[in-house]
């Protein structure tokens, strides 16, 4: 089965292949945000992250995502450029949907997303049977190891959580059939 390896940190993260009911949970996702009037979004696309310390950067696969526009020419020019990963400046929204290594969604991933000014983070956390939303990146250039969200809300998987603006409440009862 071929691999997309992320790599975030200074390190390789290799993931390991999706389960069915991750697969599930992403597809429902997706078809929900669809739902909802969400245009550009979709899952599998890998994105480069150029980090403000100089040589640095970060390459993710989020479980799904919402971009903010539709990809211009610089946009598939910069993914041509960069070894098929597209700019991070084009998503208003990143999911993740916790596997067998939640840390990585929680940790590294969190802090390059927020170091990326990306908006909103949701994470599905099936081990906590939580769904977290981050939102007000804040971010340090100087040590991007320390960017963070302001706002995080949660919810328990089954009830509703609410997005920022535009995105609609999210209904997670969906989850516990998943």
């Amino acid at each position: 089965m071929p691999i997309r390896p992320e790599y975030v940190e200074g390190t390789v993260l290799v993931p390991q292949p999706p389960d069915h009911r991750h697969t599930t949970v992403v597809c429902e996702l997706h078809r929900r945000l669809r739902m909802t009037g969400c245009r550009w979004m979709g899952t599998g696309a890998g994105f480069r992250i150029g980090l403000p310390v100089e040589g640095t950067y970060a390459l993710v696969i989020p479980d799904f995502y919402v971009l903010h526009r539709k990809p211009t020419e610089a946009d598939e020019a910069h993914r041509k450029e960069h070894g098929g990963w597209h700019p991070i400046a084009l998503v208003d929204l990143v999911g993740e949907v916790t596997n067998t290594s939640p840390e990585l969604d929680t940790g590294p991933k969190y802090r390059s997303y927020a170091s990326a000014g990306v908006p909103v983070y949701v994470i599905v956390h099936c081990q906590t049977s939580r769904v977290y939303v981050h939102s007000e990146p804040v971010s340090d250039v100087d040590n991007p190891a320390l960017s963070h969200y302001r706002t995080t809300t949660t919810t328990a998987l089954g009830g509703k959580v609410r997005l920022p603006d535009p995105y609609p409440v999210l209904d997670t009862a969906f989850l516990l059939e998943s």
